[in-house]
């Protein structure tokens, strides 16, 4: 406890309980004193009281503190007996200092917050601890877990991908191709049954193609666990846009309505050679025509089988069809599986942001047909919106008015989906 210098009166206590200012030695210096302690006591009073509070509250957390409070009981104890012993001392540092004295402030400063390590055990200590769990995403329990197989999320194969019924969503690849260019076009078409129209525009080189392509699902887990009833529709029009003299016609228009049975194949039955998956089996029916009358009438109907396996970014389709029979006098077209045979084979290839598709019809007598695809997203961020889109046909059957016309295009346009 600090003491006052020795040149100065020191207080004594009075009968009241108040310190009294010792006598002045002059009888003219009583007068600044007493103003003086007027001045000071309700300031000290008003300071005592705001001590005595923190000291109640630093002693109560003292003793909450449990062993790291007993080290401040020797401290605490050397505190003077009472906080009014601090009011007769003027210098407002010296009775400040008394104050926190006696709230026993300077040992609490004086407590470590918590018990150091010393350096050889913190690596120890580290090592010890557990380390910190790795951060997951919590899914549902009975959460079927996510598909990488693009095949199952075009067709919903896994249970992962379904989406229920009357969902519509693209099926063939849907897009406008303004620029069309043909190596010839086709302006005597015929049939061995329909014969040829004497007479035809004159239309040009250059068209437009525009194809739109929808399927739905209308039946879910039909039959078989997981097999699907699908129906599709594909519209292919040849437009002579760039063709003002003849009023830019539509040359063709092909019309293709749809129905596709898609069973998944068993987890156990997958596995293939190479690397490859069974995925899935389709059995599908399907009519296609072009609405035309007499000479231009083009229609046939075909059942088919499928089977898509894939692996990684590649999937492959292969489809076997068998045409419907027709007497010769309807039939629009009895030849017809002369140029365009009975199978299809079908690869798609996803690498990223790209896409890229093979369709080969396949026949030995040099017949058949092969179409390539492919597509980039105008905008990189958006892939399933705009897309760059480019064909390239060659052999028979681009259009079914044609299916007897060996031709060669070449198309550029946009896609509105991506396939």
């Amino acid at each position: 406890m600090h003491t006052a210098p020795c040149d100065r009166p020191r207080a004594s206590r009075s009968t009241t309980g108040a310190p009294a200012v010792g006598r002045p030695s002059r009888p003219g210096a009583a007068g600044p004193t007493r103003a003086l302690a007027a001045r000071v006591l309700p300031l000290s009073h008003r300071r005592a009281g705001i001590v005595a509070a923190v000291a109640a509250l630093l002693t109560g957390w003292a003793h909450a503190a449990g062993p790291v409070a007993s080290q401040a009981g020797s401290a605490a104890t050397a505190a003077p007996p009472d906080v009014k012993s601090c009011l007769g001392i003027t210098a407002a540092e010296e009775r400040l200092a008394c104050y926190d004295k006696y709230a026993g402030f300077d040992a609490m400063l004086a407590l470590p917050a918590s018990p150091a390590l010393k350096p050889e055990h913190a690596a120890e200590a580290q090592a010890a601890a557990p380390p910190a769990p790795a951060a997951t995403t919590v899914r549902a329990p009975d959460a079927p877990p996510p598909t990488t197989s693009a095949m199952s999320r075009y067709w919903e194969l896994d249970e992962a991908d379904k989406r229920g019924t009357f969902n519509y969503t693209g099926y063939r690849p849907n897009f406008f191709l303004p620029l069309h260019l043909m190596r010839k076009v086709n302006r005597t078409p015929g049939s061995p049954t329909r014969g040829t129209p004497a007479d035809m525009p004159d239309y040009m080189n250059a068209e437009t193609k525009v194809q739109l392509s929808l399927r739905s699902k209308v039946a879910q887990d039909l039959f078989l666990p997981g097999a699907d009833l699908w129906v599709g529709y594909t519209q292919q029009s040849m437009w002579q846009l760039w063709n003002g003299d003849q009023s830019a016609p539509f040359r063709n228009t092909d019309y293709q309505p749809e129905v596709i049975y898609v069973v998944p194949t068993p987890r156990t039955m997958q596995a293939l050679p190479f690397g490859f998956s069974w995925r899935m089996t389709q059995i599908g029916f399907l009519h296609q025509s072009n609405g035309q009358p007499g000479e231009l009438s083009r229609s046939w109907n075909r059942l088919y089988g499928a089977v898509g396996v894939e692996r990684g970014d590649f999937g492959l389709t292969w489809r076997l069809e068998r045409r419907t029979e027709r007497s010769r006098r309807d039939d629009d077209n009895p030849d017809v599986l002369r140029y365009l045979n009975a199978s299809q084979i079908e690869a798609v290839w996803t690498p990223g942001r790209a896409t890229a598709q093979l369709t080969w019809r396949p026949s030995l007598s040099g017949d058949g047909s092969v179409q390539f695809d492919w597509s980039y997203p105008v905008f990189k961020e958006r892939p399933d919106g705009l897309r760059w889109y480019v064909q390239l046909f060659h052999g028979y059957g681009e259009t079914l008015l044609d299916y007897n016309f060996r031709q060669t295009s070449l198309g550029v346009g946009l896609s509105i989906f991506k396939f």
